[in-house]
C-alpha cells in the first residue's frame, strides 16, 4: 500500500533556520505579492525571473560585476542570454577562504590521507597559473585532464578557469579511444594526468596508455604528470613534453593568485555526453551560468553553509565532480574520496563520514541499493550524527531505496534525491529543505526552473506520465556545442520535439505533492502494444528481491510489436529456474502492472554500464538487434555486452 505519510519533515526550527527560508523572507520585500510558501516563492522564481537571479546573485555573494541587464531575449530558447554585462571569474569565486583550516580532505583506497588547507590550495593554484602562463595559455585555451578525484585535479581546474582557459576532464580507468574520442575534439594545449590509481584493491599503471593518448593529441605543449603510486617521473619520462606535477610547480614561488574577470557567458567547461550511441557529444557550459545555479542550489536547496563537510561519491568523468567542486564557493571543506566504495568491505565512505563529521553525504541509487542488498546497516554500524543530508543521483531511487535510508542509514535526514544531468551541469528537480520528503518522489522543481511533465500533445499534465520539460530558459544552459557552428546539433538534441521548449529526455510524473517520480530516460522507454513504459518501474520491483543483484530491461522488436525483456544478475550460487522466473513475474504484475510483465528473462553474470556507473539500456537493446554499439569505449565494461549476443531464448 502507498504511504499515506510522509518519510521524513523539517522541524518547525529546521525550517526557520534554513537559507531557504532566509532567502524568502528577502524575496518577499521585493515584491507586493506574497511569498510565505516554496510553491510561492518558486512561482516568483520562474515569473519575475529577472528580480528572482538578481536575489540570487547578491544573496550569495557572487564576486564580480553583475551589470546592468539581467536578461537580454528572455523568450529565447536557446538565445537567451543572462547577465551580459557581467564580468566574473569562477576560480576566483571559489577560492573565498583563506587561513590554515581545511578547504579539501582527501582519502584514497590506499589508505593514503591528505588535507589541504585554504591557504595551501591557494598556493597550489597560484604556481599552477605560473607553470601554465609559461606554456602561453591564454583565456579559451582547452586544459584536459585524466586524473583521479584528487586535490590536484581541483587546484588545475581552477588554476585553467583563473585564466579563463576551458577545463575538461575524465577519469583515469577510460580506455586509450574513449579518451581520445572526448580530448581529441577539443584540441588541448595543457594535459594533466596521473601515474596511476588504485581501485578494487588493485594497483593499476597507466603509463603506457597515457604516452600512447598525448602522442596522439599533437595540439599538447605540456603534460604534469602527478605522482600517486610513486612513478611520475618514470611515466613522465615516456611521454612527450612531460614533467611532474611536484617538478613544474617546485619552479614557482607561491604568491596571491590572479583572476582574469571575463564575461557571464565565457565557457569554463566542456563535458561529454555518454558516448554509447557514437562519438560523445562535447556540451560547453559557461562560467556565470554554472556558478549562479551551482550557488544556488548549494546553498538554497541543500543548505550549504562555511563550514560544511562536503562529500559526493564521483569520478572526474561524471557532472558531480563539477558540481561538487563548486562547493568551494559557499565555503565549504570537500571531502574527496578516490576507489571503490565497496572496498574491502562495503563500509569505507560510512567510515569517512565518521571520522570527518561528513554533513553532505552524497552518492548514487545504485550505491543505496547495493548498501541494502549487502546487509550492512550504517545506522547501526557508524555514528552519523553530523549528517544533515543524504543526496542520491545517477539514476531513479526506488522507494526501496528511500525507505532504506532512514531504517539502514538515518532516521532523522533530509533525504534529497536529484536529478538534472550533463546537459545542465545541473538540476531540474532536487531537494526542498523545507518540504516532506515522501517514498518515491523527489521533493520538487529548482528555483529559477520552470518544469512540467507534457504529454505528447505538447499540454502539460498532472499525476499522468510524459515527457520532462523546462518551458522557460535558465542561466546554466549550455552556450553550445563544441564543433557545432550552426548550433544544429544544440536544437536537435533539445528542442526539435517542442519548439522553444527544452525536452530532457526523461519520461517523469509531477505528483499529487508537486514531487517529481523519473521513470528512466525517453529513449529507453518500453512500448509492447503501443503503452509507455518506464523501465524504473520495472527495476523497482525486481530489484526488491534478495534473489536479484541488478537488471537491465528493453523491448525488443518482435512481430510487429514490441516485447519486454529483461535480463538479471542473480545473487552468487543462484539459477534461473521456472519458480524463480514465475516469482519474478507474480512480483512484477503484483507491483507494477500486468502490461509491466517481461515475455523473456534471461540470467547474465555482468550488465554493462558507462564510466559514472549507469548502466546501458540502448547500448544492450542495440546489441540483441544486431546492431553495432558505436562507441564501447564509453562503457566500463564493455565485455559484458558479450553476454547479450544472440541470445538462443530471444530466437523464439
Amino acid at each position: 500500500m502507498p504511504r499515506t505519510e510522509p518519510l521524513w519533515s523539517p522541524s518547525l526550527d529546521e525550517v526557520q533556520r534554513s537559507p531557504m527560508m532566509t532567502f524568502m523572507h528577502e524575496a518577499s520585500k521585493r515584491t507586493a505579492r506574497p511569498i510565505a510558501t516554496y510553491e510561492q516563492l518558486h512561482d516568483w522564481s520562474v515569473t519575475d525571473r529577472e528580480a528572482f537571479w538578481k536575489l540570487v546573485w547578491q544573496y550569495c555573494g557572487i564576486v564580480g560585476e553583475p551589470g546592468v541587464r539581467i536578461i537580454e531575449d528572455g523568450d529565447r530558447m536557446p538565445g537567451a542570454s543572462f547577465f551580459p554585462d557581467a564580468r566574473l571569474n569562477f576560480a576566483e569565486n571559489l577560492l573565498c577562504r583563506k587561513g590554515p583550516s581545511d578547504a579539501l580532505v582527501f582519502r584514497g583506497e590506499d589508505k593514503v590521507e591528505r588535507r589541504v588547507s585554504w591557504d595551501g590550495l591557494r598556493a597550489m593554484v597560484s604556481q599552477l597559473q605560473q607553470v601554465f602562463l609559461d606554456e602561453g595559455l591564454k583565456a579559451g585555451d582547452r586544459v584536459a585532464a585524466m586524473m583521479p578525484n584528487m586535490p590536484e585535479t581541483i587546484a588545475a581546474m581552477l588554476a585553467a578557469a583563473s585564466l579563463g582557459a576551458v577545463w575538461s576532464s575524465c577519469s583515469p580507468d577510460f580506455g586509450e579511444q574513449g579518451v581520445l574520442d572526448r580530448f581529441g575534439q577539443i584540441e588541448p594545449v595543457i594535459f594533466v594526468t596521473v601515474d596511476g590509481y588504485w581501485y578494487g584493491g588493485k594497483r593499476i599503471e597507466i603509463g603506457e596508455k597515457v604516452a600512447k593518448v598525448v602522442d596522439r593529441l599533437p595540439t599538447v605543449r605540456k603534460t604534469l604528470v602527478v605522482d600517486y603510486l610513486g612513478e611520475a617521473a618514470e611515466v613522465g619520462g615516456g611521454v612527450r613534453g612531460a614533467e611532474t606535477f611536484a617538478t613544474a610547480i617546485s619552479r614557482h614561488e607561491a604568491r596571491e593568485p590572479v583572476f582574469e574577470r571575463l564575461p557571464f557567458a565565457h565557457p569554463l567547461y566542456i563535458l561529454f555526453s555518454s558516448g554509447t550511441t557514437g562519438i560523445p557529444k562535447c556540451i560547453v557550459h559557461s562560467a556565470g551560468g554554472t556558478l549562479l545555479q551551482h550557488v544556488k542550489e548549494q546553498r538554497l536547496h541543500a543548505g550549504i553553509q562555511e563550514g560544511d563537510r562536503f562529500f559526493y561519491f564521483t569520478t572526474c568523468g561524471w557532472m558531480m565532480w563539477n558540481w561538487l567542486v563548486s562547493g568551494l564557493a559557499s565555503g565549504a571543506t570537500l571531502l574527496l574520496y578516490d576507489g571503490s566504495p565497496f572496498h574491502p568491505d562495503g563500509n569505507v565512505v560510512f567510515d569517512f563520514a565518521q571520522a570527518e563529521k561528513m554533513t553532505y553525504f552524497g552518492t548514487s541509487a545504485k550505491f543505496i541499493d547495493a548498501v541494502r542488498k549487502s546487509g550492512l546497516e550504517p545506522i547501526k554500524s557508524h555514528d552519523l550524527s553530523s549528517v544533515r543530508v543524504i543526496s542520491s543521483t545517477g539514476s531513479p531511487l526506488s522507494p526501496e531505496g528511500f525507505e532504506f535510508v532512514y531504517s539502514g542509514i538515518k532516521k532523522d535526514v533530509h533525504l534529497a534525491s536529484i536529478s538534472g544531468g550533463t546537459d545542465i551541469v545541473s538540476c531540474f528537480v532536487l531537494g526542498i529543505p523545507t518540504r516532506p520528503v515522501w517514498s518515491g518522489e523527489i521533493q520538487g522543481a529548482g528555483l529559477g526552473m520552470a518544469v512540467e511533465v507534457w504529454n505528447d500533445d505538447g499540454k502539460p499534465v498532472k499525476q499522468e506520465k510524459g515527457e520532462l520539460v523546462c518551458t522557460r530558459p535558465f542561466p546554466s544552459m549550455p552556450v553550445m556545442f563544441w564543433n557545432d557552428p550552426d548550433g544544429a546539433k544544440y536544437h536537435s538534441a533539445y528542442f526539435d520535439r517542442f519548439e522553444n521548449v527544452w525536452c530532457h529526455g526523461d519520461y517523469a510524473e509531477l505528483t499529487e505533492h508537486d514531487g517529481f517520480i523519473i521513470y528512466g530516460r525517453s529513449d529507453a522507454t518500453l512500448n509492447p502494444g503501443g503503452v509507455r513504459i518506464g523501465t524504473a518501474e520495472i527495476y523497482n520491483q525486481v530489484e526488491q528481491m534478495e534473489e536479484v543483484v541488478e537488471a537491465i530491461c528493453i523491448g525488443q522488436d518482435w512481430e510487429d510489436d514490441v516485447r519486454v525483456v529483461l535480463f538479471v544478475r542473480l545473487a552468487p550460487g543462484l539459477d534461473l529456474d521456472a519458480d524463480l522466473e514465475k516469482r519474478i513475474r507474480s512480483k512484477i504484475r503484483t507491483g507494477a502492472s500486468p502490461r509491466h510483465v517481461p515475455a523473456k528473462i534471461v540470467a547474465v553474470s555482468d550488465i554493462p554500464r558507462t564510466k559514472s556507473g549507469k548502466i546501458t539500456e540502448l547500448a544492450v537493446r542495440d546489441v540483441v538487434h544486431g546492431r553495432a554499439v558505436k562507441n564501447k569505449e564509453a562503457l566500463a565494461n564493455p565485455e559484458a555486452l558479450d553476454l547479450f549476443r544472440d541470445v538462443p531464448s530471444l530466437k523464439t
